[in-house]
């Protein structure tokens, strides 16, 4: 077997040797971006637009999904991935993003038959806390990804990345996120969930509404100036509006 020493007589007892020999001990541990081309081809194939009960969304095939062989590959790739590499905001909201997504769609193939993700869980056990997988060699939640994770980063933009498995949801995304294509994306979907009226937002006259979303988390809005003020980076809204978060949200399975 190959070791230090070995190296550093190779090199020589030169400076030279040295820096590197001091450089390989000390070097951080350098980011790796995730593989996603499983996982895209997964979406590719059991995502597609449909519209049901009035919403328009990306419906997931969950019986195809579950039985094609490539999910769990992508699940084992998950898992077995090193977090200590997620260097950047960039890498953690690609990585976490698309895990999230990942890890609803396995919440409702592990409990299907299922007309809602909630239906997964109960008044005393939300689903949202239920162990859903691993990571990092230790069993995660859909809440503590989101809430622990995703949202401590301070990209609000996130809320319409992650999808919780319903129609009233962000639209899944059919590709992975990506960190060198993440700000692009983040902005697509950001503008895509506010042009689709059935679940985003909609406008009568002074009267704006829009998604539950943006109550629930309103504060991850603040630093954007507030909620009426990050709506208006992706709408040309009147002057003067009356701004509620009071379309009804369908928790239905986003299922075809």
């Amino acid at each position: 077997m190959f070791t230090f020493a070995m190296l550093h007589e190779t090199l020589g007892a030169g400076l030279l040797g040295t820096c590197l020999l001091a450089a390989l001990l000390v070097a951080p541990a350098t980011a790796r971006a995730q593989d996603w081309t499983l996982y895209n081809a997964l979406l590719a194939e059991h995502v597609g637009l449909t519209e049901r009960d009035g919403v328009s969304f990306h419906a997931v095939d969950y019986s195809a999904w579950a039985s094609d062989s490539r999910y769990p590959q992508v699940l084992a790739q998950v898992e077995s991935f090193p977090l200590a590499t997620l260097q950047t905001t960039a890498d953690k909201v690609a990585f976490y993003s698309n895990v999230y997504n990942l890890y609803a769609i396995r919440m409702v193939i592990d409990n299907l038959p299922l007309a809602s993700i909630r239906d997964a869980g109960s008044l005393f056990s939300p689903v949202w806390k239920k162990p859903v997988g691993m990571l990092g060699g230790r069993m995660v939640t859909l809440d503590e990804i989101e809430h622990e994770i995703l949202r401590p980063l301070g990209e609000a933009r996130i809320h319409f990345a992650i999808v919780c498995a319903s129609l009233s949801c962000p639209d899944l995304r059919r590709e992975a996120f990506t960190v060198a294509q993440m700000d692009a994306q983040l902005e697509d979907q950001t503008r895509r969930f506010l042009d689709n009226a059935s679940k985003g937002l909609r406008i009568e006259g002074t009267q704006v509404q829009v998604s539950q979303i943006f109550d629930w988390f309103e504060e991850d809005f603040d630093s954007a100036g507030g909620v009426e003020a990050f709506v208006r980076r992706y709408r040309d809204l009147p002057p003067q509006i009356r701004l509620r978060a009071a379309i009804p949200y369908n928790w239905n399975l986003n299922a075809q």
